[in-house]
């Protein structure tokens, strides 16, 4: 891929603005900071929306169905920018995920904070539930990636993937010292994947603590 200097999506006028009285391009740090800053802004915005814009196609058609065109024309960029933040459709797919799972680390380490067992397990799938409410057509990337093996990205998706099922390890560890609980962690978190996009796609008109109420009954016997 050809290096470039600057965001395709640029259309040649600078845009950090004109320079503080005084300061010249050759000042020193702080113009370069703040132009640094500026484009850094700037491209995490374009990154982000390349990524949102992805993320809603490839869950409503598919990945392969899916073209870097599709992706430009959804974000309102380039083609050329989608290759210059990411370099290629698997790379934007990557981000995306990789993104996603990383929000979802976050959210459940805070839900499970100063929990144990069982309380810590509810804790955790009511905050799954949440996430998907929250962010439908990444849940439905989750179901369709985070199991299947072969991808680019499998090793990304990997590391991230046994973060999160771990959280739901830690607290059946407390539940049942010394039991091998991974097969059964993964079970809880597949389970409620399933249960939360079942509501959102066919079920709709469910209250949330239904939901809640139907996944919990399911570990009520652990």
């Amino acid at each position: 891929m050809t290096t470039t200097k600057a965001d395709p999506t640029a259309d040649g006028r600078d845009a950090v603005g004109p320079l503080e009285p005084g300061a010249t391009a050759e000042s020193g740090a702080p113009t370069g900071t703040r132009r640094e800053q500026a484009f850094a802004a700037r491209r995490a915005g374009t990154r982000q929306q390349i990524i949102d814009a992805a993320v809603s196609l490839i869950a409503d058609q598919g990945f392969t169905a899916t073209s870097v065109d599709d992706i430009a024309s959804a974000a309102g960029v380039a083609k050329g920018s989608v290759y210059y933040n990411f370099g290629s459709k698997s790379d934007v797919f990557e981000a995306a995920l990789a993104g996603g799972l990383e929000r979802l680390t976050l959210t459940l380490e805070s839900a499970r904070a100063d929990l144990h067992g069982k309380a810590a397990l509810a804790a955790l799938i009511a905050s799954l539930l949440e996430q998907i409410r929250a962010h439908p057509d990444f849940a439905k990337l989750l179901a369709a990636e985070v199991f299947r093996v072969g991808r680019e990205w499998q090793e990304t998706v990997g590391h991230i993937r046994a973060r999160v099922i771990e959280f739901y390890a830690a607290a059946l560890r407390e539940e049942r010292p010394g039991a091998d609980v991974s097969l059964l962690a993964a079970s809880v978190f597949g389970a409620t994947l399933v249960a939360g996009l079942e509501w959102l796609v066919f079920q709709p008109e469910r209250e949330f603590d239904e939901v809640l109420a139907a996944v919990l009954e399911l570990i009520a016997g652990l």
